[in-house]
């Protein structure tokens, strides 16, 4: 699928507090730990549990929450599809939508139990 602008605003409008629990149930169903959770958040945005707690207490948007983000170098390495979108795909004028799907991918394979360290890439040596 290709995004379009309107479906990139839509997302950039749309509250991160919003989403958050969203997220959380999902893991929870499946398991896994909030600290696992905010591992996984905090090494895709650099954000601490503190800072996400008042990103999340402000409402921010998802623009606001990515302009904020010190995004891992690594990033790119996040590859496959999300919600049809191929990660990989996504153009560059795009890369708040981008930045969101990265993370859902990231999300979505620590609720099917991939190992951490899968997770969290390195790059290859």
């Amino acid at each position: 699928m290709k995004v379009t602008a309107e479906k990139n605003e839509k997302v950039a409008n749309m509250s991160f507090a919003s989403i958050y629990p969203l997220y959380w149930n999902r893991l929870e169903k499946h398991g896994r730990t909030k600290e696992e959770f905010h591992q996984v958040i905090e090494w895709f945005t650099g954000f601490d549990e503190n800072k996400l707690q008042s990103l999340i207490e402000e409402k921010v948007t998802f623009r606001t929450f990515f302009e904020k983000a010190k995004i891992h170098p690594n990033a790119y390495i996040i590859k496959g599809v999300v919600c049809g979108y191929r990660i990989e795909e996504i153009e560059d004028e795009f890369e708040l939508y981008k930045q969101c799907r990265q993370m859902e991918k990231l999300i979505d394979e620590l609720a099917r139990g991939r190992k951490m360290e899968k997770i969290l890439r390195e790059e290859k040596k």
